[in-house]
């Protein structure tokens, strides 16, 4: 639960405040940070990249009918907060962005993938999903 909610925030947050920044005409930071997401995740596998972008388009959409750089700011802290407590309290172990910066962009992922079981989900020794 910790990472859905945290993860949407931080992403969410993450949009809001680029879409603050414009670039020309209706194009801002957000749709770069976007197409540069799409790139990456396609690269990885299509078919999950696909919708983990599309769902990204979603909280790009919501960031833009709110309209606020400081709502996502708040948003942004407390998806971090979140993601704090689930490590902290319920994993107990640290976050594996901190080895590689690259898992960042892996989370938004592996929710998209708990969502729509696009690829197979890891289990653990204990047997709990990863």
């Amino acid at each position: 639960m910790c990472h859905t909610v945290g993860i949407s925030l931080i992403v969410f947050g993450i949009l809001s405040m680029a879409s603050a920044v414009p670039i020309g005409g209706a194009l801002t930071v957000a749709e770069v940070l976007l197409a540069a997401a799409f790139v990456v995740y396609i690269a990885l596998d299509p078919a999950l990249g696909a919708a983990t972008v599309a769902a990204a388009i979603l909280l790009d959409l919501l960031a833009r009918l709110v309209s606020d750089w400081r709502v996502g700011a708040v948003a942004f802290v407390i998806g971090w907060i979140f993601q704090g407590i689930g490590h902290a309290v319920f994993e107990k172990n640290r976050p594996a962005f901190l080895r590689n910066l690259a898992h960042l962009l892996v989370g938004p992922a592996y929710l998209v993938n708990k969502l729509v079981r696009i690829r197979p989900i890891a289990r653990t020794a204990s047997g709990a999903a990863r």
